[in-house]
């Protein structure tokens, strides 16, 4: 009796495994058919759509988001180079004036980023690179907490110390002063990765990395420059796109020098920078202004100034008034004015 039963429950449990398998498999093979004839046709965008969504069952891989705003910037961040792909500023003569100073801004990392993928102060400490921003502080005189939103380490890249300091730096000022001659003024400043070994016919792009986390130095920085005036909304729009390398670069050399157009940056970059500016309505930036920068001089005699309003003692003020004759550099009345009440001041304080 009991092996009559056991047999009865062999054969129930045989025939349900042997109906489900078959299920199964005329799923599976339906399915299969209905895959490959879906493939063979291109595939609705409805069966693209699901089709995606399956691949991606367990997320769609995430780099960050495309665009982060910050208070007088925009920036995209690359989380693999972890350096900005693109930052992007609107200036007016308003923005240029204000008490902010970069003496209470730090570099530190940008809180809003996965730590994972955040550059380190410790990354360029000994590493023979500057901290190099995108977004100048000098831009954020307006507001201190926008200044300080600048020296977040996601708008900083390895730069080339007389670089960032001298001709980058006359850039940054070039495009400050156009706001004297344009009421509006936009720029877009970043990294490029571009060709610069060969070896017979083939081409290589070799670059450092510095730090523990692996900072990309890039090999050549760009800026896409736009000016305009609100009042003439359909009027033209003066557009210049300049790519210059990352290493030291003469104080003789012009702006011109740099000056590619845009779609060559846009190629090396991925990116397409003004979308929404039709081509009709651009026009040659070199042809409505000079794009000529500060002299290497005057930027000289600049820092200077500053150097003297802030120094605390009358050493250091000597000290700084003393580099002049060092370098070959003939003050102004004005430059010689501020020395003299400066000596007097930290004298009586003395």
């Amino acid at each position: 009796m009991q092996g009559r039963i056991n047999f009865l429950k062999g054969v129930i449990v045989g025939t349900v495994g042997s109906a489900f398998a078959f299920t199964l498999y005329n799923y599976n093979t339906s399915d299969e058919k209905q895959h490959a004839t879906a493939i063979a046709d291109g595939g609705s965008d409805d069966y693209l759509h699901q089709r995606g969504k399956e691949i991606l069952k367990y997320g769609v891989p995430d780099r960050g988001p495309d665009v982060r705003p910050y208070l007088n910037h925009v920036l995209c961040y690359d989380q693999a180079k972890k350096t900005p792909m693109w930052v992007a500023e609107h200036l007016t003569k308003a923005d240029l004036k204000g008490s902010a100073n970069r003496k209470y801004s730090h570099f530190k990392p940008d809180p809003s980023l996965d730590p994972s993928f955040s550059s380190h102060n410790s990354d360029y400490k000994g590493s023979g690179w500057s901290r190099g921003h995108m977004a100048p502080a000098g831009d954020n005189k307006i507001n201190q907490d926008a200044m300080d939103e600048t020296f977040y380490l996601s708008n900083i890249l390895p730069q080339e110390f007389s670089n960032n300091a001298g001709f980058w730096n006359r850039m940054e000022i070039y495009c400050r002063n156009l706001t004297e001659r344009f009421p509006e003024v936009r720029v877009i400043s970043g990294p490029l990765m571009m060709a610069n070994m060969e070896e017979g016919t083939k081409k290589f792009v070799r670059y450092e990395v510095i730090g523990s986390n692996s900072i990309a130095a890039p090999t050549h920085l760009f800026k896409v420059i736009v000016a305009e005036s609100p009042q003439s909304p359909d009027g033209p729009v003066a557009v210049g796109a300049f790519v210059v390398p990352n290493q030291p670069i003469k104080s003789s050399a012009e702006l011109k020098n740099y000056k590619v157009d845009i779609e060559e940056v846009e190629k090396f970059a991925g990116v397409h920078f003004l979308p929404d500016l039709p081509m009709s309505r651009r026009t040659d930036l070199c042809s409505l202004d000079s794009c000529k920068l500060q002299s290497q001089e005057s930027l000289e005699l600049y820092f200077t100034k500053r150097k003297l309003e802030g120094a605390k003692t009358l050493e250091r003020l000597e000290s700084v008034w003393g580099q002049l004759e060092k370098k070959q550099l003939k003050p102004d009345e004005d430059l010689t004015n501020l020395y003299k009440k400066r000596r007097k001041d930290l004298s009586e304080n003395s």
